[in-house]
């Protein structure tokens, strides 16, 4: 933030898009590279192949539209949405799943509605939503932790859909909270769940690794004042709270907080997906609701709903309610009464 120092009048000269979109990228990089560390190549892989797709789509569409190519291409709003979904793939899905996802999210959830600013819904969880009712088996098998695949393997098993018979057995996994629901149907209690090989000192292996690497990048984008602090404080505060509650209940048909917490995309959820400022609420008080809202749907549908995980379905349904919070939250102008 500054102010010109030039003749007056003065005025306030805010971040331009562009920067606003790098530090979001810059914030990304301690997360992805320890999805990278205990995930394997295909995360990269799949962050090229996102950033790709995300690019081409955006020049198509601008082509069609008639805008300048190289203003809105170089804003990096493409490449956020691209990585945003990539980080939330798994590692080794086939190429078209990632292209398909992210020029649906660029090309219907952006430009469908006029582009940057004008799009209702969070292009990345769009495209994202798409691919999980689409093809559930593709976006719900993660590998395990570590492995063991080297990166010319990666480039094989994502490219040609075929991996060497070793390997098989490497990308076959569940995600934590995915281990969790699916056991508990089976009448497993939480104590004997969490003590299995998959799950670490409080969420799955790696996964509560990868969140604190978020975290530490979410903090950082707070601190720069790119993301605003209330949502992500409305939606892990409400979420730690029903969590809480169903507990304390029944310890044992119902996950700590801090299993929710650290489960990866719940932080990831809440610092670099609902925090977007086209699709979320932009008053103070509006905000907390928004978060609040993001975290209550979250555990409903986690713990009620059919997926092991809500954080895209709870972002995009308020989306919906975000111009209604907005208009009901909206600050006392100074020197006005409230009727």
């Amino acid at each position: 933030m500054r102010f010109s120092t030039a003749s007056s009048p003065h005025w306030f000269v805010g971040p331009s898009v562009s920067q606003l979109m790098r530090q979001v990228l810059y914030a990304m990089l301690p997360g992805l590279a320890t999805l990278v560390w205990f995930f394997g190549w295909g995360v990269l892989l799949h962050v090229a192949i996102a950033s790709g797709a995300a690019l081409a789509s955006e020049a198509v569409v601008l082509a069609l539209r008639g805008k300048p190519l190289r203003l809105f291409l170089g804003d990096g709003s493409a490449l956020v949405t691209a990585w945003l979904l990539a980080a939330a793939l798994p590692a080794f899905s086939p190429w078209w799943i990632t292209t398909l996802g992210v020029a649906f999210a660029i090309v219907i959830a952006k430009h469908l509605y006029g582009g940057l600013g004008y799009n209702p819904f969070n292009p990345a969880m769009v495209g994202y939503v798409v691919l999980l009712i689409s093809f559930p088996l593709e976006m719900t098998t993660w590998p395990p932790v570590n492995p063991g695949v080297d990166f010319a393997s990666s480039v094989q098993i994502i490219f040609s859909g075929h991996p060497a018979e070793h390997l098989a057995d490497a990308l076959s996994g569940a995600t934590p909270l995915d281990a969790v629901k699916t056991q508990l149907g089976l009448g497993l209690g939480i104590t004997e769940i969490i003590n299995g090989p998959a799950f670490g000192l409080i969420g799955g292996q790696g996964w509560e690794w990868a969140a604190m690497a978020f975290l530490a990048g979410g903090l950082w984008l707070v601190m720069k004042r790119v993301a605003a602090w209330q949502i992500p404080a409305g939606m892990l505060g409400s979420l730690a709270l029903l969590s809480g509650i169903f507990y304390a209940l029944d310890p044992q048909a119902h996950a700590s907080p801090w299993f929710h917490l650290l489960s990866f995309s719940s932080i990831y959820g809440a610092f670099f997906i609902a925090t977007d400022p086209v699709t979320a609420s932009t008053t103070p008080r509006g905000r907390l609701l928004f978060g609040a809202g993001v975290g209550a749907l979250t555990y409903l549908i986690r713990c009620f709903g059919g997926y092991p995980d809500g954080v895209a379905f709870a972002v995009l349904l308020m989306n919906i309610a975000a111009p209604t919070i907005d208009y009901y939250t909206q600050p006392r102008v100074f020197g006005a009464r409230r009727d």
